[in-house]
């Protein structure tokens, strides 16, 4: 079978990123000098929110749920198939290709069953609405040959392997295509902060405890759904809250612009308004925890690939005070 279209799009596409990143990759490195900070006692499991294994899920007694603004209704045995995404609201989005709103039986799960009809994901995983469809195939082909994986095993990156390695090229370019066309939006309300609540760990984010109470907030991001009822019944228009240390936003801010000798500008690679550039992603209004996580999977290895060299030389001398100072500033961005 020949080649699509779309198919030699994204190679081409791919191949002009790599000459890019091979170019940049030699500048980035050439500004920073080698020594590296070290990162504590390993992955923060406020970021890499593991779920337990007794963790048990309410019974569905077959009444249809609804969220606000919708018309819509499904039970709580659709929104929990992983093979069917619910479409609350359709004028949101065009038409779903049939990989996004049901995937393809035993192997391939709908694309928006985890990342929402409209793209807009969660803390637990990407928010593709925007990004560019060659970086879209490139992240799948990354999974398939595992250079791409993450630090905590067991977490839900481990879906994307499997899926990875059973969806095919013609299903890549429809996703890649569908959620390209989408426009991304902020869905994170940034509060620098003392405490935050107490929580737990619910569907591998994290959530208010069920017992009301706050704690010291730390050296922590904490990222929880304002509605967790909404945001479980996976409506694309849900919002979070994320509280982060104070003055965490300016020193990201200022670390984003100058460097400040551990990094690099961050515009050189995702533009002036960190809204991408090309077919670099935009990391603008992105979850903190997930820009956390990304941050330090690149400088621990587990998240490599044809594109990491961009960012090997911007994280390896960052502390993790420096990650969350980022990851604050980012997300406090509109899309």
């Amino acid at each position: 079978m020949g080649a699509t279209p779309g198919s030699v799009r994204s190679f081409r596409a791919m191949r002009r990123m790599r000459k890019i990143i091979l170019v940049l990759s030699l500048v980035l490195s050439s500004r920073l000098a080698a020594g590296s900070p070290p990162l504590g006692d390993g992955p923060p499991s406020w970021a890499y929110p593991v779920n337990s294994p007794g963790l048990t899920e309410p019974a569905d007694d077959g009444r249809p749920l609804q969220v606000p603004d919708s018309a819509a209704r499904f039970t709580l045995t659709q929104i929990r198939d992983l093979n069917f995404c619910p479409d609350w609201h359709p004028g949101d989005h065009p038409a779903m290709p049939e990989i996004v709103a049901r995937g393809r039986k035993p192997a391939v799960l709908a694309c928006g069953s985890c990342h929402r009809a409209d793209g807009s994901g969660g803390p637990e995983n990407a928010r593709l609405a925007g990004l560019p469809a060659a970086y879209i195939v490139q992240q799948l082909a990354d999974f398939k040959s595992g250079a791409r994986k993450t630090s905590v095993p067991g977490r839900n990156p481990d879906w994307m392997v499997a899926i990875a390695n059973a969806i095919t090229s013609e299903e890549i370019e429809a996703a890649a295509a569908y959620f390209s066309s989408l426009k991304p939006r902020s869905a994170v309300r940034v509060v620098e902060a003392v405490n935050a609540p107490k929580v737990r760990v619910v569907d591998w984010h994290l959530a208010v405890a069920s017992t009301p109470g706050t704690e010291p907030l730390g050296g922590r991001i904490i990222e929880v759904p304002e509605n967790l009822e909404q945001f479980e019944r996976r409506d694309g228009r849900s919002r979070l809250i994320a509280y982060v240390p104070s003055g965490s936003i300016q020193r990201g801010r200022e670390l984003a612009a100058s460097g400040g000798n551990r990094t690099v500008t961050c515009s050189i690679c995702h533009g002036p308004d960190l809204k991408g550039l090309g077919p670099i992603p935009g990391i603008a209004g992105r979850s903190p925890s997930y820009v956390i996580r990304q941050l330090y999977d690149f400088r621990a290895g587990a998240r490599a690939g044809a594109w990491s060299a961009l960012m090997k030389p911007a994280v390896e001398k960052l502390s993790m005070d420096d990650m969350i100072s980022l990851a604050a500033y980012v997300a406090s961005l509109s899309s």
